[in-house]
């Protein structure tokens, strides 16, 4: 007959084994959750990135874009005394003109076109009342982690501030402005027929020289649309040129309007930031 002793060890046994088992199978879901958790949001990902790309293919097929020569409403913004000046080059190309009517159609908050040279940035532009509604949603106001490019709900889109800023999401795709991060590789910046931003808005074509590139951690200082004097504009101007990692030849003032694009640089929070200055308008 077995022993107690013995006995006691068999059941010590299973229990062991038993609690072995759950330990495994516990172990097992937790994983598998992690991996379907992380499947559904590659899916998504990919899902998003497709639903941004057909959006944006709709809109270029049907939208007309044209480049615009100067005509008698074209003025020349804050022309640089110096006659060497990459200006007085930049301002001799032509303007962006986009239709405005089918985009307002599709969606009432656009404000305007930009395109960044060198860049895959070529998209309309959305304002609402805040900054975190298009961080979320596309052009067509489905909700999409691929966000889309909008500008500051601060700044005034008719009447430029002193400093208007457009944001979007950085994608590895290169979609939004994920190919801004371009504008630090040497391919970009020693071409420089890459260093002009054009902008259309319903009221008015714009042409951007630029004058300032660099990468920098989250900080609200380099997004503040407008200043109480010229001294602070200035000091903000002079920060914002020396903070460049590249040396253009465009020279700011407070004579000046200028644009700024931000964008994610990593998931530390680091920006990717470009900066340039009104030098050509047209009145539509």
């Amino acid at each position: 007959m077995e022993s107690r002793v013995t006995y006691q060890k068999k059941k010590r046994k299973t229990k062991k084994l038993r609690f072995r088992k759950w330990v495994i199978v516990v172990f097992l879901i937790f994983f598998l959750s992690i991996f379907l958790l992380s499947a559904s949001k590659v899916f998504n990902w990919f899902n998003d990135n497709n639903k941004v790309d057909n959006i944006t293919e709709d809109i270029l097929e049907n939208v007309k874009v044209k480049e615009k020569k100067d005509n008698e409403n074209t003025e020349n913004i804050n022309p640089p005394e110096d006659k060497w000046n990459d200006y007085w080059d930049y301002i001799k190309m032509n303007l962006l003109e986009i239709d405005f009517n089918q985009l307002l159609k599709r969606n009432s908050d656009t404000v305007g076109w930009i395109e960044v040279k060198g860049t895959n940035i070529n998209y309309p532009i959305v304002q609402t009342t805040d900054n975190n509604y298009y961080l979320t949603h596309a052009f067509d106001k489905t909700e999409n982690e691929a966000g889309w490019v909008f500008m500051d709900y601060r700044n005034d889109s008719v009447n430029f501030n002193q400093n208007t800023i457009i944001y979007a999401h950085s994608r590895l795709t290169g979609s939004m402005f994920g190919s801004l991060k371009n504008i630090l590789n040497s391919s970009w910046y020693t071409n420089k027929n890459n260093h002009i931003i054009r902008l259309s808005t319903p009221t008015e074509n714009t042409m951007w020289q630029v004058f300032s590139v660099y990468t920098i951690p989250k900080e609200s200082y380099y997004i503040t649309p407008s200043f109480n004097s010229n001294e602070a504009y200035q000091e903000f101007l002079n920060t914002m040129k020396s903070r460049s990692e590249v040396e253009f030849s465009a020279e700011v003032n407070t004579n000046d309007k200028i644009l700024t694009l931000s964008t994610c640089k990593d998931n530390f929070g680091n920006r990717v930031v470009m900066h340039a200055k009104l030098i050509k308008k047209e009145l539509r």
